[in-house]
Parts: C-alpha cells; structure tokens; sequence
C-alpha cells in the first residue's frame, strides 16, 4: 500500500523521522507518567522542539491537535492497550485495541496508526491477542488507506527481569519483526538488539518496511546518541523514544540534538553541544 500520509511523517530531506512517544498513560503504570504529568505542558514543549511526529493515544491526540499552527508534529495515534508491564504481572494479562481505532484516526487527522505485537514468555494468549488486533485494523487501514505501524516487542521473563524489561536477543526480534512484515505492516518499531552491530539483520528482514528503533529506558546522552548514530549506519530509517526525551532535564535541547543527528548528519559531540545540560 503507497499511503500519502506517509510523506507528513518523514523528512523529505533525509528520509528519516523522530517520533516522540508520550502515550504512555494508557498502560496503567504510576511510573510511566514521570515527565507527562501535565499533558499539555509537555505537549506544547515538544511541539516548539519541533520533531516529525508525536506519539499520542485517542484521549490525548486532542492536545496536539486542536493548536492552532499549521506546522506542527504529525500524529501517530496509539490505538491498543495492554497490562503486561506491571511487576508482579496481574493473574490477568490482556492487549486489545479499539474497535473504532482507524476512524478515530481520521476524525484526528492522525498521519498513522501504531499497535503492539508483544511476545511475553509463557503467555502466548497475548501475542494472539495482539495478532488478532493487528488483523483488525490491518483490515480497516487498507480499506482507508492510512499507515499501519507494528511494534514487535520480545519482552524477558517477568520473574527473571522483575519488571518491564526487554529482550535484545537478535534471533528473538528478527523473528518477531518478520512476522510483523508478514501481517502487513507499513512501519516497524522495534527494539535495539544487545549486539547494536547485528541490527542490520532486522533491517534485512524487514524488507522494504521502514524500521524505527526504540529508545528503551533512560541512559545518558552520550549513550542515546551514539547508540543512535550505530543504529542509523546499520540501515534504520528512523527513532522512537519517549522517556529519554520527556524525562531529560532539557527536552527541547536533546530533541534538537537527536534531530541534528537524523536530518543534517551531525557527529555525537556536534549534537551534545545542542543540549543545555547533559545527563
């Protein structure tokens, strides 16, 4: 599918995107929220930092969109929900999406749509939850023609990693990423491998799908950036990242920075000098 929407997502310079997630809010975690507390504030910081989209669930979009400027981040809309990052998990785990999700979707103007396809060891009723949600609204975003994004997600073991933790084993997401090009995705997020030398193996597998990589937990800039700069020499076409943005101390100068690195081919120290205080 050749989705229009698409070209207000990328640069049309250097083929890249820098997606700001902060939808965070939808899982139910207390500790997702740092940075996001007040909605609003820190929507109106990242539209004045000026990334190409901002990630946003159907109770949120409204905040970024109803601003009236006409150049501002497109949407990508969040549209499943899932209880899988709890520790301990609950007796009950579950990801499902909206039912009315693509429509939603249009009536926010959103550029893209994004839904989980999560492998949590021991409880494959999720990823068939996931698969049957992605089948869903693979079904309605042909039909509407707006993108579909996948994030294959291979978590650890709960009891092992004692929380939200992922796997960078790159057998795990080669396999996980490919079967998200299988069921029709537009764009893949996915996560780093360990190995950041191996990414290139995703890249291959996902073929002519855009892969965008997550950003995980917080690390400091040094870290992101380079881990940053490897990413995009092994093929990736773009980032994801959320609490190393939302939660740095100067969201405005890392997103200049991770920009600078995306778009006009800057150096990790060329970048740094672009944050006001660095972590």
């Amino acid at each position: 599918m050749t989705s229009y929407r698409l070209t207000r997502l990328f640069n049309p310079d250097s083929g890249r995107l820098l997606d700001v997630a902060i939808d965070h809010g939808f899982f139910g975690e207390p500790s997702f929220l740092a940075g996001i507390e007040d909605i609003e504030k820190s929507v109106r910081t990242l539209v004045a930092a000026k990334p190409d989209a901002i990630q946003l669930t159907p109770g949120q979009a409204g905040v970024l969109q109803r601003l009236p400027i006409r150049d501002k981040p497109a949407l990508v809309l969040r549209t499943d929900i899932a209880n899988v990052y709890g520790n301990p998990l609950d007796a009950h785990v579950f990801s499902t999406h909206f039912p009315d999700a693509v429509e939603q979707a249009i009536r926010l103007d959103a550029a893209c749509v994004v839904a989980n396809l999560l492998h949590l060891p021991g409880r494959p009723e999720v990823r068939e939850q996931c698969i049957r949600s992605i089948m869903d609204l693979r079904a309605q975003t042909s039909r509407y023609n707006i993108p579909l994004m996948i994030e294959p997600l291979v978590m650890r073991d709960n009891t092992v990693a004692g929380g939200y933790m992922v796997d960078g084993d790159t057998a795990k997401i080669v396999a996980l990423v490919r079967q998200a090009k299988e069921l029709g995705a537009d764009l893949i997020k996915a996560d780093p491998t360990d190995e950041v030398s191996e990414y290139h193996e995703v890249v291959t597998v996902a073929g002519d799908v855009p892969v965008l990589v997550r950003g995980g937990g917080r690390t400091t800039d040094r870290i992101i950036l380079e881990r940053t700069v490897a990413l995009l020499e092994q093929g990736a076409s773009g980032i994801v990242y959320g609490r190393n943005i939302i939660q740095h101390s100067d969201p405005a100068g890392i997103t200049a920075a991770l920009l600078g690195i995306l778009h006009e081919g800057l150096g990790v120290d060329e970048a740094l000098g672009r944050i006001a205080v660095t972590a």
